[in-house]
């Protein structure tokens, strides 16, 4: 059985929806969830899924703390679900082609620095966008820039505010986060 670890530094409802999904697999298992934020609400819907958590600075996980708990925890796919800060080099290459992210947009556009929730619709939104989407893709050392798995889109109108788009691309993420990892194992 495969051991997944999460890492998430707000809400964590995608990773809500991804320990629903594995639950009950026979496939694969969550066996952690790490922020970098102590008073990250992920940890307390880790909680109730009985799934172990881990909290850790920037400084330890550069450090390698946090390579260290994937590797004492036979981790064997790392999934992002909003995780804000860069993965040092030593952890992806730690994990090559097992670690994904979900990014609010249809990558290439709005990724990079900077470009992360809300940011993402609101300039979204500014460009005039008739569409958006998600992008799952693998991490790499560069921000949103890893091989591309799977994308899906939703159509936006002019009305739409930020918010209804952050709805509508939490809708996909939700729907397809969890079955695109499955399908990676």
């Amino acid at each position: 059985m495969k051991r997944i670890a999460i890492l998430a530094s707000g809400s964590g409802s995608n990773a809500e929806k991804i320990m629903e999904h594995f639950q009950n697999s026979t496939k694969a298992q969550i066996a952690l969830v790490a922020s970098n934020k102590a008073d990250a609400f992920v940890l307390q819907r880790a909680e109730k899924f009985k799934v172990p958590t881990f909290t850790f600075t920037k400084k330890e996980m550069d450090a390698g703390v946090l390579l260290e708990k994937l590797q004492k925890e036979q981790i064997n796919w790392v999934v992002l679900a909003g995780f804000l800060l860069k993965i040092p080099e030593e952890l992806i290459r730690a994990f090559p082609d097992h670690m994904v992210n979900i990014h609010p947009a249809l990558l290439p556009k709005y990724g990079g620095k900077g470009m992360y929730g809300h940011h993402v619709h609101e300039a979204v939104k500014a460009a005039g966008e008739k569409e958006t989407g998600i992008t799952i893709h693998l991490v790499n050392e560069n921000y949103d820039e890893g091989k591309i798995i799977f994308q899906a889109s939703t159509p936006l109108s002019p009305e739409d505010s930020p918010e209804d788009i952050a709805q509508k691309v939490h809708a996909l993420e939700h729907r397809h986060f969890p079955e695109v990892i499955e399908s990676l194992l």
